[in-house]
């Protein structure tokens, strides 16, 4: 089920992606290798145990993202039970054949923040850096994107990627098992490049708007979402310890200073489109994700703080364009 060969033979057709589609396989094995993450072989067992389902419907442009046709009730029972095997379920939500993936993000509010404000995607190549399993490249697909490139290093959700494709059925997604590092330097190939939720998890935010940067063609778009602060030009805010009791948060910029990052990093135009503090609704633990999540998260006195006394977590949307 762990086949890319399909993807890869349309990543060859494109002029910008044709050579790093021949050092992809490489980078692939090194991503997904057992010896490494010892959970692969427990995850491909969940994988096999998935159904062979034929579905009558896919659905990439609505909040569910998902298919459906007839099965039986062992069949769902089947389904579900493998899919938990695949625990735990981060961005979504999802639902398959009457099987309601419900994840710990509401993935699908985000996305309506940003649909309308973007370039449109007909007929894009687009790159999704640290998509998870792959909920928004999905969106992206259903908006009409020619070939979405999502890469994010947890195996987890590379695995979750292919449960999803078994049933959804298009080799013009695919989710890969690198980080943004692994890309070809200077590669110029995207249409547009998001990048959501994971600035304020690289220790130099210039290095990462720069390798976004990079990805994009001449005049490419990029999405940028991350964490903000309220204030003023040259406000940061640079956690002590955790964040959220999350250790890997490095910087969080206001808005004003977030703009002026964009404009040093060669970006042109850059554009506030959304901002939005987190609510427990938009994520919580579920039976898809049973660890903690926001609620555990933020202060039990006081929802506007983090349980270590920082600013709630709020989110800023930036569309910016390299020249």
């Amino acid at each position: 089920m762990i086949n890319y060969q399909a993807f890869l033979n349309h990543l060859s057709e494109h002029p910008q992606l044709a050579n790093w589609s021949k050092e992809l396989p490489q980078q692939i094995a090194a991503g997904l290798n057992e010896a490494r993450f010892g959970d692969l072989p427990r995850w491909k067992e969940a994988l096999a145990a998935l159904p062979d389902l034929r579905p009558d419907t896919i659905a990439l442009n609505t909040s569910r993202v998902g298919a459906d046709g007839s099965v039986s009730g062992s069949q769902r029972e089947q389904l579900q039970e493998a899919l938990k095997g695949l625990h735990p379920w981060r961005k979504g939500p999802y639902e398959l054949f009457g099987v309601h993936i419900d994840t710990e993000w509401r993935s699908d509010w985000k996305w309506d923040r940003l649909k309308d404000a973007i370039a449109p995607l007909e007929g894009r190549t687009v790159l999704d850096v640290g998509c998870g399993s792959g909920y928004h490249c999905w969106r992206m697909r259903g908006a009409g994107a020619n070939l979405v490139v999502g890469i994010d290093p947890t195996p987890l959700f590379v695995m979750q990627y292919f449960a999803l494709q078994k049933y959804l059925q298009d080799q013009r997604v695919a989710v890969l098992p690198m980080g943004i590092e692994h890309l070809p330097e200077k590669l110029q190939a995207f249409d547009t490049t998001f990048s959501m939720g994971i600035l304020y998890h690289r220790r130099s935010p210039f290095d990462h708007l720069m390798a976004l940067r990079d990805s994009l063609r001449p005049g490419g778009q990029l999405v940028l979402e991350t964490l903000v602060i309220e204030g003023q030009v040259g406000e940061v805010l640079v956690p002590e310890g955790r964040y959220s009791k999350m250790g890997n948060v490095w910087f969080i910029p206001s808005t004003a200073t977030l703009e002026a990052w964009l404009k040093k990093a060669g970006f042109k135009s850059p554009k506030l489109i959304d901002v939005s503090q987190t609510s427990r609704n938009e994520q919580r633990s579920t039976d898809w994700m049973k660890f903690h999540s926001l609620a555990e998260f933020l202060n039990p006195d006081d929802s506007n703080q983090t349980i270590e006394g920082y600013p709630a977590p709020r989110r800023a949307t930036f569309i910016a364009e390299k020249p």
